[in-house]
């Protein structure tokens, strides 16, 4: 058990998107531990203000009907602010998305937060730097053997061999043909437009979906608002094909259009 020597909230938020300077909160939920070991759990729905994107609605299930009648996020601002006093923070990938969105909506209303000195745990991190996800923890995971001559080819190889018909005798959902398993291998997040996500669906439309200058913004917008930078995407060299596809046909009036 980890010693605490003040109290701990972990908390876990989900919105209208991924953008955290333009996305708004639907759900939160804090969980308050005390040094003591006394747990306490504040959880509601919010009114982000604006509509659902479908697309959000289609991976957290809350749609517009739900919120409707829940309170704003300004409301609930002093009891979430209680919570959280004299706290430290942590949550599952919490430094990078849960901390700048509340952030972000609490100075939207005039309000501070986090409070200076709070500590933050990310147990994503802790996640990512304790469970490696090379061959040789694959080879380990998968047929409990440890890998002897890692990173030559043909040790690599033959791992990387056992660890596919493995994971075919591991898992019996998945695909017991070739092109089944590329099917499921190179499936689509929905949420995407393009398969490196740098265009995702926005209430149907394609939108930026990296950078700081146009994330969160309808592709039809900065075609039509910052042409340059559409065609710098052409012309830069390093995006896929597929983007320069979708930029090349926006700049001539042409936009992806989701399928239903």
């Amino acid at each position: 058990m980890i010693k605490l020597d003040r109290a701990i909230c972990v908390f876990d938020l989900e919105a209208t998107g991924t953008n955290v300077l333009e996305d708004r909160i639907v759900d939160i939920c804090i969980l308050r531990r005390e040094p003591n070991g006394e747990e306490t759990v504040f959880s509601s729905l919010v009114n982000p203000g604006v509509p659902i994107p479908p697309e959000a609605s289609a991976i957290h299930r809350i749609t517009d009907d739900m919120v409707r009648d829940q309170p704003r996020l300004s409301d609930l601002a002093p009891k979430i602010l209680a919570i959280f006093k004299n706290a430290d923070i942590s949550g599952f990938n919490a430094a990078k998305y849960d901390i700048p969105l509340l952030a972000a909506e609490f100075k939207r209303f005039g309000a501070a937060w986090p409070e200076a000195g709070k500590r933050v745990v990310d147990s994503f991190t802790i996640f990512a730097r304790k469970e490696r996800r090379d061959l040789t923890a694959a080879y380990k995971f998968y047929c409990g053997k440890e890998l002897s001559g890692a990173h030559r080819a043909e040790a690599d190889v033959r791992a990387a061999a056992e660890v596919l018909w493995a994971q075919a005798e591991r898992y019996p959902d998945l695909p017991r043909d070739v092109a089944g398993l590329e099917a499921w291998c190179n499936q689509v997040d929905p949420s995407r437009v393009d398969a490196e996500g740098k265009f995702v669906w926005k209430n149907g439309e394609a939108a930026f979906g990296f950078g700081n200058k146009h994330k969160g913004k309808t592709l039809r917008d900065v075609a039509r608002s910052d042409r340059g930078y559409v065609s710098w995407m052409i012309e830069k060299g390093n995006f896929s094909a597929d983007v320069v596809r979708i930029c090349r046909e926006a700049l001539e009036g042409r936009f992806p259009e989701k399928k239903a």
